[in-house]
């Protein structure tokens, strides 16, 4: 199946690039420092975004930009960090979710809002669709591990939200519109392979949906 192939791929990527920053986080990293001292720092960043952007409107590009680079870094180390050090936990993968959609939520509004209400308006629902899966997910009583089609949309938010902050107020090359387009369909998976776990675990028992899954 496609969709098989897609995620064993994305997942040997995500493999290889724990195994890189385990080399640093193994022998080095500060015991003091926890992987969700990492996540509550992206928490806190994304809080102050929201505050800069759209409670005092201070545009600094630099300070916005270096924020948000921070908090994408954070993103970047959490969970290799709690893997590496065999730190993980269930109210931590909950947490990294949550200030996922926490960063990337006002920088899409900020550099969005004006030129792309549409794509900013599907991202919005995508993200709140995926919420609500997670929850119902969660509701079920099974481990919330981290979704490596979320984990896929996280980056490319990331990467392409800090390329339109830094050519601000300019209007981003179309290519990036394009992959931010594109990034949706990484939303739809992940809230499809979740749908497709709770199934084979025997939490949907509509008839309807399973006959549509299992054509799939």
């Amino acid at each position: 199946m496609i969709l098989d192939y897609l995620e064993n791929f994305l997942k040997k990527i995500d493999h290889y690039r724990d195994e890189l920053l385990f080399l640093f986080i193994k022998p080095f990293w500060p015991k003091k420092i926890t992987p969700n001292h990492l996540t509550w720092l992206r928490v806190l960043i994304s809080i102050i975004l929201c505050v800069l952007l759209f409670g005092f409107g201070i545009e600094n590009k630099g300070l916005i930009i270096w924020l948000f680079i921070i908090g994408a870094l954070t993103d970047l180390l959490d969970g290799s960090t709690a893997r590496g050090l065999n730190m993980v936990t269930e109210f931590g993968a909950m947490l990294d979710a949550t200030a996922d959609r926490l960063l990337v939520l006002p920088i899409a509004i900020y550099s969005l809002y004006q030129s792309q209400k549409l794509l900013l308006i599907l991202l919005l629902l995508a993200e709140l669709a995926n919420g609500l899966t997670s929850l119902f997910y969660k509701s079920k009583e099974i481990y919330l591990e981290s979704n490596i089609f979320g984990k896929t949309k996280m980056v490319i938010l990331c990467v392409v939200l800090a390329v339109i902050l830094i050519v601000w107020p300019k209007p981003p090359a179309l290519f990036f519109i394009d992959v931010l387009w594109a990034s949706l369909i990484f939303s739809f998976l992940s809230i499809f392979s979740r749908v497709l776990e709770l199934k084979s675990k025997g939490h949907i028992t509509s008839k309807i949906m399973n006959k549509e899954l299992n054509k799939l």
